[in-house]
């Protein structure tokens, strides 16, 4: 039962880094957006925030996806005076995303996923094991 506990909680950690890097995707895909009116706001980062919640039927927690956010970081400005985006001044204002920021935490939440993974496989390998023993 233990083994299967422990594949449970490494499938929940996957479902919240998969959740993760779709945030993160969304992020990186809508970088380069700019307002699409003048005063108008582009694209704000999304941040998603996790957490342990305990899981009764297994007596175990577990972690989560609590909800997404945006990032309160101030966005960038343009000048480009012929956008029709553009405020009094020439000035239009672009998204608020790093892409660098974003590969970043994205490398990381690969790694994270595929450190999951790798212990369901050791679980799954050991519960083999364990069934070979007793036959």
């Amino acid at each position: 039962m233990d083994l299967m506990k422990s594949m449970l909680i490494s499938a929940a950690g996957m479902r919240a880094q998969s959740s993760r890097m779709r945030v993160i995707s969304e992020n990186i895909a809508n970088q380069n957006s700019t307002a699409t009116t003048p005063g108008g706001e582009p694209y704000r980062r999304k941040i998603i925030n996790f957490s342990n919640e305990l899981n009764r039927e297994l007596g175990v927690n577990q972690v989560m996806a609590n909800k997404i956010s945006f990032d309160d970081k101030a966005f960038g400005k343009n000048y480009d005076p012929g956008n029709p985006a553009a405020d009094a001044e020439g000035y239009v204002l672009k998204s608020n995303v790093n892409g660098l920021i974003e590969m970043m935490d994205m490398r990381q939440a690969q790694r994270t996923y595929q450190s999951n993974l790798n212990a369901i496989e050791a679980s799954r390998r050991m519960a083999s094991m364990t069934l070979e023993l007793l036959r």
